[in-house]
């Protein structure tokens, strides 16, 4: 099927759709300029870390071997510039402009909150991964989170320029509870408290299990193979179980469609800014 075919069934299976799930990966967030593998604003942000040896922000997930103050001058520089810097992005605001006739819901592995931030219902979005905007303790000595805005605000206070490390100590976060490490509340191990996302889940269950009744469209963006099952795997067993489903996958790198859905199945393999364009 040429692209011009593709893009023309996609508009009809939209048009016909009573329901859409937007299903976003991390290459929603990277269309809208947060690219954690993008070396040349890792440079510009994070000067000291450059020097350092380090080139990207994907680097430091799960990276360990840092002193507090290190670790504390990254993230809460990262999170500051990701969770709570400039809301509308013109990618977001042009899916939401594709679907905004339409009931919807968005499952999302992103932790940015970029979807609510734009526009999109904060009732109907669930995002399994955790927020960026909460932290937990690391143990996790009690199962609360807090507001993570107050703890890296002190610190970025305390934030060394040349060096990007928190040089006061006082500064650096701890848990309110107990006085130990904390993180954000994001999904890393069986630590991660999933207390906040319980009625997100319950509301997605409930949306899906309505939505089986009506035409439903699938619209997964930029969802790889980093975390499959959170995002990809999981639209294709919903289009895959659900009569009269459709999905459409759009992504540059990944657009392949398992040979079960061949029949009800769309790729645009391009990234999401240009294919939004297209459909627009």
């Amino acid at each position: 099927m040429t692209s011009e075919a593709s893009v023309a069934r996609v508009r009809t299976w939209l048009a016909e759709s009573h329901r859409v799930l937007i299903g976003a990966g991390a290459g929603m967030s990277a269309a809208a300029g947060f690219d954690f593998g993008d070396t040349a604003s890792f440079k510009r942000r994070y000067p000291a870390f450059y020097r350092m040896g380090f080139r990207a922000e994907y680097q430091f997930i799960g990276y360990e071997d840092l002193t507090p103050a290190q670790f504390w001058g990254f993230w809460s520089t990262h999170v500051r510039h990701v969770r709570f810097g400039q809301d509308e992005h013109p990618v977001y605001q042009a899916l939401r402009s594709l679907v905004a006739r339409k009931d919807t819901f968005v499952l999302t592995s992103n932790v940015d909150m970029l979807f609510p931030r734009n526009g999109f219902e904060a009732g109907a979005l669930f995002t399994p991964q955790g927020d960026y905007a909460r932290m937990q303790c690391r143990r996790p000595c009690v199962r609360e989170t807090w507001p993570t805005l107050p703890f890296i605000e002190r610190a970025l206070a305390a934030l060394d320029p040349e060096t990007q490390e928190v040089r006061d100590a006082s500064a650096l976060p701890r848990c309110p509870s107990c006085g130990g490490p904390v993180f954000m509340n994001v999904r890393g191990d069986d630590t991660f408290l999933e207390e906040p996302y319980v009625d997100q889940a319950r509301a997605f269950r409930d949306w899906v299990r309505a939505a089986a009744r009506e035409r439903l469209l699938v619209l997964e963006v930029g969802a790889g193979f980093n975390t499959p099952s959170v995002v990809r795997w999981r639209m294709e067993h919903l289009v895959h179980h659900h009569p009269g489903a459709r999905l459409v996958r759009i992504n540059p790198t990944h657009p392949e469609i398992p040979e079960e859905l061949a029949g009800c199945a769309v790729s645009l393999a391009v990234g999401a800014s240009e294919a939004l364009a297209a459909l627009a």
